[in-house]
C-alpha cells in the first residue's frame, strides 16, 4: 500500500505541476490542499491519515500538541532550511524526520522594490483610476534619486536591497544591533549611528531582520513616531517586528505617507481584519518567497527528500 503525502497551502494549485513527482508516484499518493487550515483541530483532522506532510515556509506551526495528534506522520518536509514553528524535539521524540529544501532570497528582494516603487508612484491608485474612467493623474509621485533609504538589517536580503537602492541613486544607510562599519563599508552603505537616527532621517525604511526576542516589537509607537510624515515603511520580513496596532494608528492618522506590507499577524488575513481596509497601505498576501523559480526548487527538492527518506537515507535534515 502506498504512503499518503499531504501538500499544505497549495493556494495556486501548482505543487504537482512545477515538479516531477513520478520518482515517488509508485510509493506515495500525493494530495494537495488549496485551502488553509487555521486551527489545530482542523489540521489534526485533515492530516490524520497522512504519513508525509509538505509545508510551505513557516505558515503552519507544528507544535508538540499537533504532532502528538498525528501518529501516522513519519516525514515532515518544510521549504527552506530554517523553520521556527516546528517543534524539532517533539518531532524527534515521535520518530518524525524533518527535512528542508533550498530557497533563494531573490524573490523577497524583488518584492520589496515592487512595494516601494508601487507606493512611491501611486501605481495602484493611478491604475484603478485609469481603468475605472476616473481623473487623469491623481497623485504626485515621490522621488527615489537623492532620497535616503534606511535598512533595518543588512543580511542576504537587506544587502541586495541596498545595492538596488544605490543603483537608483539613493543614499543608503543601515542599522542592526550587531552591524559593523566594516561590513557596511563592504556593502557600500552608511552605518547609521542608531536605530533612532535611521528612522528619523530616512525617506524610505525597509525591514530585513530575522524575528527573535530582540527584534519582536522593535518598531513600536515611539519608533514609528520618529518617521517623517513623508516617509514610507516597507516590511517583507516578519509582521511581529512592527507593532501592528501602532502601524494602523500611524496610517489612519496620516503620520506617515504610507506602508508596503507583505507579512501579517494572522495569515491568511481574516475578511474583517483592519489591515484589509487601512488607508495609505499597499498590501500583498505574503508573496515574498512566492515565485516560479522558488516553487520549482521547493517542490523538486521535496520530492528528493521524500525519495531519500523512503530509501532510508534522509537528506537535508532539520532540527
Amino acid at each position: 500500500m502506498r504512503l499518503r503525502c499531504a501538500v499544505l497551502d497549495d493556494f495556486q494549485q501548482v505543487a504537482t505541476e512545477l515538479a516531477d513527482w513520478s520518482p515517488v508516484a509508485d510509493r506515495v499518493e500525493t494530495v494537495s490542499f488549496c485551502e488553509h487550515f487555521d486551527t489545530e483541530d482542523a489540521l489534526a483532522s485533515a492530516l490524520a491519515d497522512f504519513d508525509i506532510v509538505v509545508t510551505l515556509r513557516e505558515r503552519v506551526p507544528f507544535p508538540s500538541s499537533l504532532l502528538t495528534r498525528l501518529p501516522r506522520l513519519k516525514l515532515l518536509v518544510a521549504s527552506g532550511m530554517r523553520n521556527s514553528v516546528i517543534d524539532y524535539a517533539a518531532a524527534e521524540a515521535q520518530g518524525v524526520t524533518v527535512c528542508g529544501t533550498a530557497s533563494t532570497s531573490t524573490p523577497p528582494v524583488e518584492l520589496t522594490w515592487a512595494l516601494l516603487l508601487g507606493l512611491a508612484r501611486g501605481i495602484v491608485e493611478e491604475s484603478n483610476s485609469l481603468r475605472s474612467g476616473g481623473p487623469w493623474q491623481r497623485t504626485v509621485g515621490a522621488d527615489l534619486h537623492g532620497r535616503r533609504l534606511g535598512l533595518l538589517g543588512l543580511g542576504k536580503i537587506g544587502s541586495r536591497v541596498a545595492r538596488v537602492g544605490t543603483a537608483f541613486g539613493m543614499h543608503v544607510s543601515a542599522w542592526s544591533q550587531n552591524l559593523t562599519k566594516e561590513y557596511t563599508d563592504e556593502v557600500g552603505v552608511e552605518l547609521a549611528a542608531s536605530k533612532e537616527e535611521l528612522l528619523s532621517e530616512s525617506d524610505y525604511v525597509s525591514v530585513h531582520l530575522a524575528l527573535g526576542d530582540r527584534t519582536r516589537g522593535l518598531l513600536g509607537p515611539a519608533e514609528l513616531a520618529l518617521l517623517k510624515p513623508t516617509a514610507y515603511l516597507i516590511n517583507t520580513s516578519r509582521a511581529a517586528i512592527v507593532d501592528q496596532d501602532a502601524l494602523l494608528t500611524a496610517l489612519h492618522e496620516g503620520r506617515i505617507a504610507g506602508a508596503g506590507i507583505d507579512v501579517f499577524d494572522i495569515e491568511p488575513l481574516p475578511a474583517d481584519h483592519p489591515m484589509r481596509t487601512a488607508p495609505r497601505l499597499l498590501a500583498t498576501p505574503h508573496l515574498g518567497y512566492v515565485s516560479r523559480a522558488n516553487y520549482e526548487t521547493y517542490y523538486r527538492e521535496a520530492v528528493e527528500d521524500i525519495r531519500a527518506f523512503l530509501d532510508g537515507a534522509p537528506v537535508r535534515r532539520l532540527g
